[in-house]
Order: structure tokens, then sequence, then C-alpha cells
């Protein structure tokens, strides 16, 4: 799936950079993506998925930090340690990727 989105997305920048319709296309394309940007169901979706990451990426955490154990990095550690910090003063997580809307 990554790689087809990927490829879709390299297709769309492909034509918007090499089409010759000119600036009035550029701008409907431009007003089309910023639609499906801002709609409501690809938001949550994008949402959830960034979620979902999250938990998937703390599983992970604690199933290498079991095989690595005290061989971890301290930057690796500190930064772990400061997002939940945050998590747990009620934050909403880590702001990579996801909006604040």
């Amino acid at each position: 799936m990554r790689y087809r989105l990927t490829f879709f997305a390299g297709l769309a920048l492909g034509y918007v950079l090499g089409t010759k319709a000119g600036r009035e296309r550029y701008e409907q394309l431009k007003k089309s993506a910023r639609q499906v940007a801002q709609n409501p169901a690809v938001r949550n979706t994008a949402e959830s998925a960034a979620q979902q990451g999250r938990v998937y990426a703390g599983k992970a955490y604690h199933v290498v930090s079991e095989k690595v154990g005290d061989r971890m990095p301290d930057l690796v550690a500190e930064r772990v340690r400061s997002l939940r910090a945050r998590n747990a003063n009620g934050s909403a997580g880590d702001d990579w990727g996801t909006s604040n809307t």
C-alpha cells in the first residue's frame, strides 16, 4: 500500500510539474488537493493511521528494549522517557505528522 501511495504521489507530482496546461490547470489541481485534504473522512483516516503507528511503535519499543536492554543509547532512552512524560501529563501525544485540529 505504501508503495502504491508513493507511486501515485509521484505520478501526480510529475503531472503537475510537467503539464503544459498552464496556471489554470495547476490552480484547479491545487484546489482539488486542498478539498481532499480538508475532507473530514480523509483527516480522520490520517489521524487514526498516525495513532495506530504510534501504538505499533510503542509495542516495537518494548520488544526491542527487552532484547537490547541496557545497550540502548542514552539519547534514545531519554527521548522515549520525555515523550512518555508528556503523554502522562495529559498531552495528546507527540506532534510529529499529526494535525492539531
